[in-house]
């Protein structure tokens, strides 16, 4: 009987496809773990049983690479955070609000082209057509409800009906910004949308989304709170913390419904990913719809679609939104050139809004392009300690050249360094080396070019493209002692029912007062032009005919020249 061998060639042929099936095999696990190791130094400082913490998940080819639970859902009762813990996910709740508007026009019960005011007629004509669109876009001319709010004294963890949101439209003497204009983050939209919802489908948004979206989707772990005092089982409890201070409990945001308020899972999360490219709910052409960004009345295109910021990272096509209730913070980002999405869910106000996107470069690392400016601005800046008093020869004002008149002025506060742009509140910022500084809130860096003659006269900041900002060498104006006596005084806005005082503190610097926050000190910019500090960091001053103060103009951000009259 002959048996059948295998030449020698053939043999040494097998033996080096296996040897090099193993060899590949070691080399994709030894990549694994290098991956996961980079990837946990991000979440180490979140990672023991006295912070809390929060979950993170990458998908790839629309698998999941890479999940992990760290630090803690509860302190009080000592629970750890898992996978499966609800979380608040704040702004990310827009994408579900603006699907399901898309749905119920695809189901024919409205149009994004309607005007707001056919669904609630009890809204103020202000002159221009406000549609629904507008609301989807962010573009609408309403003011933010929750800036406003707090503008007027109140508290993040306040109490807030949602018929406070109509009664602030009601109350806007007119539009920021004729409707399809102009960009301007806003919840208020997102709070109108919700209730659209509502009264289109006669059911409560909550229940509809559920019925409508998470239920079909599997989505078995996801709730609308409608309340900040509704029970989620196993939810994770919010915290805050100051400087060298123990953290607290924050309570979320009240009325957030439609602009935020869903607690929802990162497997669930992972369902609702899915349905982008295998839809369940809905179609492709409408899931491509969610991604298609809006256009503005002068013809250019947006980057804000249905909930969603559209563009690239590193050359690959991204469709992202974060979300930050009072304590909680979240990060949804979609890659659908390789199936791939980062999500990052945190219960901790400190969590860091870079981790995200340091996550997708480590694992999409191969599909970018990642340009040697940006290795070095995104490079980990834990390691670099930075000596906070060499910054005062960097601190000082600096205008962009793209936005005359746009202001970033840097201080240093002992050892603690901040920015603060016109029109907005003070942030931290953070040494990565002696002469580049990143923010921790948002994704954005900034670096400090010195001349020959080692003197900074300009700086770029990084953030959605590269933008010079040169030194102002002017002293700020400094008001006279007559123009302090008529700023002092009474001043009421009719807008937000609220009082305002301007007086001096005990050293003779004028000061922005209300009986429910800190004082404001108020830092001359121009004539007439202040700054201040969040719920206000911006005020202008008003004068008649006669030279003589009337009232004021307050703006912070998304929420601009809210007349204050003097009394």
């Amino acid at each position: 009987m002959k048996r059948n061998l295998i030449s020698p060639a053939t043999f040494m042929m097998v033996f080096a496809l296996l040897l090099s099936g193993i060899f590949n095999s070691v080399i994709a696990q030894s990549s694994t773990r290098q991956k996961e190791a980079e990837a946990g130094k991000l979440i180490e400082e979140y990672n023991n049983n006295s912070t809390p913490g929060g979950a993170v998940m990458v998908i790839r080819n629309g698998k999941v690479v890479y999940s992990k639970a760290f630090g803690m859902a509860n302190l009080t009762h000592n629970v750890p955070f898992q996978i499966t813990t609800p979380t608040n996910i704040g702004s990310t709740t827009k994408q579900f609000t603006a699907f399901a508007i898309a749905l119920l026009e695809e189901r024919g019960q409205l149009s994004i082209n309607d005007d707001i005011r056919k669904y609630i007629p009890e809204l103020p004509d202000l002159g221009d057509t406000v549609r629904l669109k507008h609301l989807l876009s962010h573009t609408s001319g309403y003011r933010e409800y929750l800036n406003s709010l707090l503008m007027s004294g109140r508290q993040a963890g306040d109490q807030i009906r949602k018929e406070e949101i109509i009664l602030l439209v009601q109350n806007q003497p007119s539009l920021q910004n004729k409707p399809g204009e102009s960009y301007n983050y806003n919840n208020t939209g997102y709070a109108l949308l919700a209730m659209v919802i509502e009264r289109v489908t006669g059911e409560k948004y909550p229940e509809w989304m559920k019925k409508n979206i998470f239920t079909p989707l599997g989505m078995t772990h996801t709730v609308v709170r409608e309340n900040p005092g509704q029970i989620i089982p196993g939810n994770a409890q919010g915290y805050t913390q100051n400087e060298n201070e123990p953290f607290v409990e924050a309570m979320d945001i009240s009325s957030s419904m439609g602009a935020g308020g869903i607690y929802t899972t990162l497997e669930d999360l992972e369902k609702w990913i899915m349905n982008f490219s295998k839809p369940v709910v809905g179609n492709a052409k409408l899931m491509e719809k969610l991604q298609t960004p809006f256009i503005l009345n002068s013809g250019d295109t947006m980057n804000y679609a249905y909930g969603l910021m559209v563009g690239k990272l590193n050359g690959l096509k991204m469709a992202e939104h974060g979300g930050a209730d009072i304590a909680h913070r979240s990060m949804l980002m979609m890659f659908p050139e390789v199936q791939g999405a980062v999500i990052t869910q945190s219960n901790n106000g400190n969590f860091s809004g870079q981790i995200a996107r340091k996550l997708a470069r480590i694992y999409f690392a191969d599909v970018m392009k990642i340009d040697k400016e940006e290795k070095k601005t995104s490079a980990e800046p834990a390691e670099f300690v930075y000596d906070a008093e060499k910054f005062d020869e960097l601190a000082g004002r600096y205008e962009l050249e793209v936005a005359p008149g746009f202001i970033l002025e840097f201080r240093r506060e002992g050892d603690k360094l901040f920015t603060q742009a016109t029109g907005q509140g003070a942030v931290e910022i953070f040494g990565s080396s002696d002469s580049t500084f990143y923010m921790k809130v948002v994704q954005a860096s900034v670096t400090f070019h010195r001349n020959a003659e080692g003197k900074t006269e300009h700086l770029t900041l990084h953030q959605n493209g590269n933008h010079r900002g040169n030194r102002i060498h002017e002293p700020a104006w400094k008001p006279s002692e007559e123009d302090i006596k008529m700023y002092t005084g009474s001043y009421f806005s009719n807008e937000l029912e609220a009082f305002y005082s301007v007086a001096l503190d005990d050293e003779k610097n004028l000061v922005l007062k209300n009986r429910r926050i800190d004082d404001l000190p108020l830092k001359a910019e121009s004539k007439d032009q202040f700054t201040a500090s969040f719920p206000i960091p911006e005020l202008k001053f008003i004068r008649n005919e006669k030279g003589e103060v009337t009232g004021f103009e307050a703006s912070s951000g998304r929420s601009t020249g809210i007349l204050f009259q003097k009394q």
